[in-house]
């Protein structure tokens, strides 16, 4: 199964393609204020250099935080966009071992809606009058 392994938490932004637990490839970058602009770019370029096409994607492992508010919003967007359009399975996963969790559970069946782990409560602005 190749999978698409997507880490947007912080400004060094991750995008990998696996096959069960082999790396295939793996590239990241200093994306900071350049994520939405450079994200599909990267993942373009991955296919690309493995003679893979978007359409040989099996399933997608997303890192679901804690972390920046914005890189986990762009990242599990992507993720959930493109589960939702290739009609493949995503998950979502914490800690150090996340690609291998997430490839777990991918081969399990699994899938799910992404939403990003902040790891702090989400503080609202009250409207002012």
């Amino acid at each position: 199964m190749l999978v698409l392994t997507l880490r947007t938490d912080n400004p060094l932004a991750e995008v990998g393609l696996f096959t069960d637990d082999k790396k295939n490839a793996y590239e990241t970058w200093q994306a900071h204020r350049e994520l939405a602009d450079t994200i599909h770019k990267k993942i373009e370029k991955l296919l690309k250099d493995t003679g893979k096409t978007w359409q040989d994607i099996e399933g997608i492992v997303a890192f679901k935080g804690p972390g920046s508010f914005t890189g986990l919003r762009i990242g599990l967007t992507v993720a959930n966009t493109l589960a939702y359009a290739l009609t493949i399975p995503a998950v979502g996963e914490t800690g150090d071992d996340w690609v291998a969790k997430g490839n777990v559970r991918l081969a399990a069946g699994q899938k799910e809606q992404l939403l990003p782990e902040y790891g702090a409560p989400v503080h609202i602005t009250k409207q002012k009058k």
